[in-house]
């Protein structure tokens, strides 16, 4: 490791180009954590009120990359996030559900290769520990697409307490089903899990990647009634206060520009002057839940890395975290209203609410599958102080299809396909690592979106987006206005027209349908105008 710490990552990237070092254990460890539906400004680095200490710390010590996207969704990031290529060429354009094209079969198709198999191939110890969501069906879990160990939840969704009334959701160790105990907590299993899987891997002689997509802090909101009650009554203010704070702290540490206004509240946020003391509180508790299951995921990755430590690991170790989405104003008080338990408890399924979501997402717009700023926009952090450069702060343009190729690169890896894998679609920013240019990546790169019948491309400081089933396309200057507040289409009509003509040249490549006529949906229109 002092050898590792002496070269820096210069030599890790000349690898690249190279065959696997003789000796594996010359090549970095990765780590790759994913918070699930985590607001842009959630981390108490970013002004937040919830505990976040670890995770800050790495914030604070690492690469933070403040232009970083995801793709609008759970599904299609985690997808993006494996492969290296945009959901759709990865067969999961959509959620797990089949719709009825290939590019909508809801899990990974042959024509990618996951991280974990690329990896494996290279040398790399393969672990997942976490939420999976790239396909029910025991033929799509994570050792079928290359993780020799697997602990957690591979079906969609997920709940914390198991088990669970509904019964539709398994905890499992590799390919088996567990039986687990009364109170069971799935944030402390993963912690506890990622932990076991890092020690082990000290024996092994290959270096590791380790895998783990959190549910937190993904509703419904439940938690342990201590890691509550910490929280209660911090919340009992005006929702525009706790936006204004966040915002101030963002802009004091030049997270984004000074210049940027933050936007307004949508009309359905709540007015909080309007509301009656008992749902004052109500909105209290729900926000005190919604901070426990975030501290709790904090606390876990401290364990992580201060496994790293005590297995002399951390210094020979890359550790990137992320949101997949960002923080989601779904309504899901009555999806199972047979659960009649408190919040918070195992027998409840609530959420927190689009107003909390408002706050989650400061100073950004919308939510979670929207593709304003607020649901693909996602604060990266790459931690290796032993290995990258003292620029702290990244502006540079990257998305979660940016992630397999710079992962690769950090492995001293190539690219491995067989007839008929798709080239990756992302570029490696592994040389923004050391301090490098941002235009090494590209600042005029253009990267696209589309998700349930929404679209975006953005263009340098350009973005063109479009919001179904309104689609009009809408123009924002980002360099001007990151929080999109003035459309600048009428200005800029030949502007739209070349974005969205090369929005469309994309579509097409990439097997990406206009939404109403995805088969399935077609069908659920037609029977509609029949009605």
């Amino acid at each position: 490791m002092q050898y590792f710490r002496n070269i820096g990552l210069s030599l890790i990237l000349a690898l690249a180009s190279c065959t696997v070092a003789e000796d594996p254990k010359e090549r970095p460890n990765i780590i790759l954590i994913l918070a699930d539906d985590m607001g842009y400004s959630d981390l108490g680095y970013f002004g937040s009120e919830i505990a976040t200490p670890n995770l800050d710390t790495l914030a604070a010590g690492g690469v933070l990359f403040n232009q970083f996207y995801n793709a609008g969704r759970c599904c299609p990031t985690r997808a993006s996030l494996m492969t290296g290529l945009y959901s759709h060429q990865a067969g999961v354009g959509d959620m797990i559900k089949d719709l009825g094209h290939p590019s909508y079969q809801g899990y990974l198709n042959q024509n990618c290769r996951t991280i974990a198999e690329l990896l494996s191939d290279q040398g790399y110890q393969t672990m997942m520990v976490g939420k999976w969501h790239l396909g029910d069906n025991p033929d799509h879990w994570p050792q079928k697409r290359g993780f020799e160990k697997f602990y957690g939840i591979p079906q969609g969704g997920g709940v914390y307490y198991y088990p669970w009334p509904k019964k539709d959701r398994n905890v499992v160790l590799n390919d088996h089903i567990l039986e687990v105990d009364s109170g069971y907590y799935v944030t402390h299993g993963f912690n506890e899990y990622a932990v076991r899987f890092v020690e082990q891997a000290k024996d092994d002689k290959r270096p590791f990647f380790l895998y783990l997509p959190h549910i937190a802090p993904h509703f419904p909101l439940q938690a342990p009634q201590e890691a509550i009650e910490k929280y209660r009554g911090r919340f009992s203010e005006n929702f525009e206060e706790f936006r204004k704070k966040r915002h101030a702290e963002i802009k004091r540490k030049g997270i984004l520009s000074k210049s940027w206004k933050m936007s307004p509240a949508d009309s359905l946020v709540k007015n909080w002057e309007n509301l009656s003391d008992e749902e004052m509180d109500d909105m209290d508790l729900r926000m005190s839940i919604y901070a426990a299951q975030m501290e709790i995921m904090d606390q876990g990755i401290g364990d992580l890395i201060e496994s790293l430590k005590r297995t002399e690991q951390l210094d020979n170790t890359i550790i990137f975290f992320l949101s997949d989405n960002g923080a989601t104003a779904e309504n899901m008080s009555h999806r199972y209203p047979e659960l009649t338990g408190s919040i918070g408890n195992y027998n409840s399924y609530e959420t927190y609410g689009r107003s909390w979501a408002n706050v989650s997402n400061t100073p950004f717009r919308y939510y979670k599958s929207f593709l304003y700023e607020g649901g693909i926009s996602t604060p990266l952090i790459a931690y290796a102080p032993s290995m990258f450069g003292q620029e702290r702060m990244n502006d540079a343009i990257t998305h979660v299809v940016d992630l397999v190729p710079t992962m690769l690169d950090l492995a001293g890896a190539e690219y491995t396909s067989d007839a008929g894998v798709n080239p990756l679609s992302g570029m490696s920013f592994a040389s923004q690592l050391t301090g490098g240019n941002s235009k090494n990546v590209g600042s005029e790169r253009t990267l696209f979106w589309e998700h349930e019948g929404d679209r975006a491309v953005r263009k340098g400081a350009w973005k063109l987006v479009s919001i179904y089933p309104e689609n009009k396309w809408r123009l924002y200057n980002l360099k001007e206005d990151r929080t999109e507040l003035v459309d600048k289409s009428s200005q800029n009509p030949e502007l739209v027209t070349e974005l969205e003509t090369i929005y469309q040249d994309w579509a097409n490549e990439h097997g990406v349908l206009d939404w109403a006529e995805v088969p399935v949906i077609k069908e659920r229109l037609e029977k509609r105008r029949k009605k």
